[in-house]
């Protein structure tokens, strides 16, 4: 059984002093790829590496994460432009916007949302999207965006049947990861009411493990704990879970699915 992980930070820091063993356990989990989201420019160097080091597992996006769009983000977007311009990666991400942590560069978060967009229309590439308490900001601004053409992944969906709707009415995928086993996470009031064809597996790692990690480090090799979970709700069993969403991650991806 193969699973595609849509979303994990392997280039962390955070498994600088393990890493290799952590592949090894993503492998032995039966993870075929990993796409790792960009975060900001410091980043791009640690991401690069991990794809140098485990080819053909670890497949890098590139963009500029939300919380980190601050003065200077004219200039790291310069930088990431560049990159876009001089290389393949399988995405625009991780980009979008967020209310939770520092509303201060709102306004920035927007435009560089917007800018970020463009360039994923004009490379014809999928974009990643962090909508963390803006759900409804980001599917406003993809909305106004659209040109028909443009695909992606709301990553970490935690909202509600009405926004499930909207995404999937625009031909965007959601990104279900770890808050679909907690306890109080929502999701067991959504999924059921959705088509396993509009969902691709993730887990954000380092952050947000499943049950019964929570709390502790995530990693991309407890993504079949997140398939069982949905499993569970669309009444499918794990093997059903993994092969579909599988093929809506590379359908998704499709510049890398060969």
């Amino acid at each position: 059984m193969n699973y595609i992980e849509t979303h994990a930070h392997i280039y962390s820091r955070k498994f600088d002093s393990d890493r290799d063993q952590v592949i090894q356990d993503i492998r032995d989990a039966g993870i075929e790829r990993v796409y790792m989201p960009n975060v900001d420019v410091e980043t791009i160097d640690s991401m690069l590496a991990c794809e140098e080091k485990y080819p053909g597992l670890c497949i890098p996006m590139m963009g500029l994460h939300p919380c980190d769009v601050k003065e200077d983000f004219k200039e790291q977007l310069d930088v990431m432009k560049k990159w876009l311009d001089k290389r393949d990666f399988a995405a625009v991400g991780e980009i979008g916007l967020d209310l939770y942590w520092d509303k201060t560069f709102f306004e920035q978060q927007k435009e560089a949302l917007r800018i970020q967009i463009a360039w994923a229309k004009e490379k014809q590439l999928p974009i990643v999207l962090h909508c963390r308490e803006s759900m409804d900001e980001t599917i406003k601004i993809v909305q106004e965006e659209h040109d028909g053409q443009l695909r992606g992944i709301f990553h970490c969906f935690t909202g509600n049947l009405d926004q499930a709707k909207q995404i999937i009415e625009m031909g965007f995928l959601l990104g279900i990861g770890g808050v679909a086993t907690f306890k109080n996470g929502g999701l067991d009031q959504v999924i059921p009411e959705l088509g396993i064809e509009n969902l691709v597996l993730e887990t954000d790692a380092p952050y947000l493990a499943p049950v019964p990690f929570r709390g502790k480090r995530n990693s991309p090799a407890y993504l079949p704990i997140i398939a069982e979970k949905i499993g569970d709700y669309l009444q499918m069993s794990k093997e059903e879970v993994a092969l579909q969403t599988k093929q809506n991650a590379l359908n998704l991806f499709h510049e890398f699915s060969s």
